[in-house]
Formats: structure tokens, sequence, C-alpha cells
């Protein structure tokens, strides 16, 4: 009768004595995680979204859109443009970002970062010859502008 009372009166859940430690870890992990859930607001789902002028991030969904149109890019694209993203606007050095996208052990042409780079601006810059999104830092790396230069 004890349990059903604790129960109706509001616990999320009831343990009786004696109990073994590991019942009690996994009733506590299932509670946090529960609480986990629930704790999630509409907050989080908007901080998954970035916007940097017409151009969404939307890191949930795995996609790019600009001007609301999904951006097909490619998965070394993508990071590349998550590797820039998460410098908020720092410049990020050529080696460094070979490094984060294409890996540490990673033996090939570096200037194939500067195709890639290409494919990316043709892919979300307005005029990608003019680039105003991702910024090339000559002699040091490249930048992807921040939601404030851009507004």
């Amino acid at each position: 009768m004890d349990r059903v009372l604790g129960l109706e009166l509001g616990a999320d859940d009831y343990i009786v004595k004696p109990f073994g430690f590991r019942e009690l870890l996994a009733r506590m992990r299932a509670n946090l995680r529960r609480m986990a859930l629930l704790t999630q607001t509409e907050s989080d789902v908007q901080d998954a979204l970035e916007q940097i002028g017409d151009i969404t991030i939307d890191r949930r969904r795995h996609q790019v859109l600009r001007a609301g149109v999904p951006v097909n890019l490619t998965q070394r694209e993508y990071d590349l443009l998550l590797a820039l993203r998460d410098a908020n606007g720092a410049v990020v050095r050529r080696g460094d970002l070979l490094d984060q996208v294409w890996g540490e052990g990673w033996i090939g042409d570096p200037r194939t970062l500067d195709v890639h780079i290409r494919w990316l601006r043709e892919k979300l810059e307005a005029d990608p010859s003019a680039p105003q999104l991702i910024l090339t830092v000559r002699g040091v790396g490249y930048r992807l502008v921040t939601p404030a230069e851009v507004s």
C-alpha cells in the first residue's frame, strides 16, 4: 500500500528495502534519462539552428539551407563548414582544417583543401568569385564570418 500511495502522491519511482545496488543505479539512470528528455526545450531546438546571412545550419538534421532551400553538401564539405563555424569567426589554419576534416594521419595534396573550399563557396556564396561568407586569410587559412558581421 505504501508503494501505491507514494506513486499516487507524485513520486516518479519507488524502491523498497532491501534493494540491490545495481537496481538503485539502474533506477537512477532511468530517472536521469527521463529528466534529460523532459528538460529539452524549444530553445534547445533553436540552438541547433545557426543563421549566417541567408545560410542556415541545422546540426540536428545534418542539413544546410540557403535562403530556405536545402544545399546538397558532401560529408567533407559539411565537416569543413562546421569546422569553420566552430571557430566563431577566428582564422583556422590550413593544417588545422586538414587535421580536423581529413584526419591527422591523412597524407595527400594539401591543395585539396582549396578545392573543397571552392566547391563550398560555389554552393553557399551569392558570388563565389567575391566571397562574403568564407574568407581567405592569405598565408594562414580560412575563416567563416560570424552572424554579427553579416547583419
